[in-house]
């Protein structure tokens, strides 16, 4: 597309008076938008103004775009067109994960409240020169909508037998203070023994009334079928999983009742206590099961009173996994599945160190969760066996009415 004479003259104008970092500046802003310019005229089949056969659609002016570069911003114009869309491959978006952390490290460098962390990344992407209020609002706004989308989706395609619940913990700012909020997050294997995310919340708490809002969440979005929710025992959980999931056992993690345990031996009696311990969960039938707990705990009882009184205390939650298929066992016991989910998560978060608000944490946690779960749904790897599976729906039972199955 070439120059008119007075954008010439302009042209020559900048780069007269323009030195160094600002001469590149108007350099690259000229020919990206050139680029740009023949790029639309490609994609729409003829120049602006001219009638040909071969035009698919017309010009509708055109929206700014902001690019951040080492030479500092460029302010872009990218057409718009009436029929279809149009974005340059010059400017092609980043990953939504990447976008997310953009937004965020730009929303918190803008609010004043960055870590020299922070600062650092805002140089390392280009933005020594920073960046306008409108131009984070609209990265976030154009971010929101998709996130929101996936948020929100109905998750009635399929039945999930198995959800896994765990959460954790960001430093978020509150009412201008520095507060921990929590993220839950809940996957879940497909009747089909495949993997999905299902939903997130950020929360200030853990308490019943967080955990029955997060799981009511997911019922009216369609979840059914659920026999089991594998998670840690967090203070109003199993309380919640009980009054909304009608129809579903609870499977206490048994990792981190094994911690538990250790609060209250001493040390050197540790390595012992759990291998006696872990003797439950290597049993072949459900029977052999509870009754090798109620064996342990009459056994570790004589020297650790308190042990025998937390297995048996847990021992309904602890076993859970046992009503289910035997090839099942090893994946039920524990929300461990959701650990590298959780460790990439804090991988993200931990980058930012503070976040400008619970809106920005929720962005970036649900960006990472997006990525984790295309990737389960583009390069399917069946998460439990196949042929197991169609013991959890017996014909003829309704999907949020039937009990778990006894010695499956």
């Amino acid at each position: 597309m070439a120059l008119s004479q007075h954008d010439l003259l302009r042209l020559m104008e900048s780069l007269r008076t323009a030195d160094g970092i600002e001469l590149i500046r108007v350099l690259a802003q000229r020919i990206l938008q050139e680029l740009i310019e023949a790029e639309a005229t490609a994609h729409i089949g003829a120049e602006p103004g001219e009638h040909t056969e071969t035009r698919t659609t017309m010009r509708n002016g055109h929206r700014e775009n902001v690019l951040t570069t080492q030479a500092g911003d460029l302010d872009l114009a990218i057409p718009k067109v009436r029929t279809g869309s149009f974005f340059p491959s010059l400017l092609e978006r980043r990953r939504r994960i990447d976008q997310a952390l953009y937004a965020v490290i730009m929303e918190a460098y803008v609010q004043g409240v960055s870590t020299r962390s922070v600062d650092d990344l805002v140089k390392a992407l280009g933005g020594d020169t920073g960046i306008s209020k409108s131009e984070v609002s609209r990265i976030c706004g154009d971010l929101d909508v998709e996130l929101s989308v996936f948020r929100t989706r109905p998750l009635d395609h399929t039945r999930f037998p198995y959800i896994y619940l765990d959460v954790t913990y960001s430093k978020a700012r509150v009412n201008h203070q520095i507060v921990s909020q929590a993220v839950v997050v809940a996957t879940g294997i497909t009747e089909d023994g495949g993997r999905e995310v299902l939903g997130l919340m950020v929360g200030d708490s853990e308490t019943e009334v967080f955990w029955s809002e997060f799981l009511r969440s997911l019922r009216e979005r369609g979840l059914t079928g659920v026999r089991l929710v594998i998670a840690d025992h967090h203070s109003g959980l199993v309380k919640a999983v009980r009054k909304v999931m009608l129809g579903a056992a609870y499977q206490r993690c048994r990792v981190h009742f094994l911690r538990n345990v250790f609060a209250v031996i001493p040390k050197d009696a540790a390595e012992m206590v759990a291998a006696t311990i872990r003797t439950i969960f290597a049993q072949p039938t459900a029977e052999a099961v509870r009754a090798q707990l109620d064996t342990v705990a009459d056994m570790l009882g004589r020297q650790f009173p308190k042990v025998k009184a937390m297995l048996l205390e847990a021992k309904v939650d602890l076993t859970a996994f046992a009503d289910f298929p035997e090839r099942h066992w090893k994946k039920i016991q524990s929300p461990n599945p959701l650990e590298r989910v959780n460790r990439e998560i804090k991988r993200r978060t931990d980058v930012v160190q503070i976040f400008p608000n619970p809106d920005a944490l929720e962005r970036l946690t649900t960006a990472v969760l997006i990525e984790m779960h295309d990737e389960w749904i583009a390069f399917p790897r069946r998460y439990l066996p196949e042929g197991s599976m169609d013991k959890i729906y017996p014909p003829g039972d309704q999907p949020d009415t039937v009990t778990p199955l006894q010695g499956a």
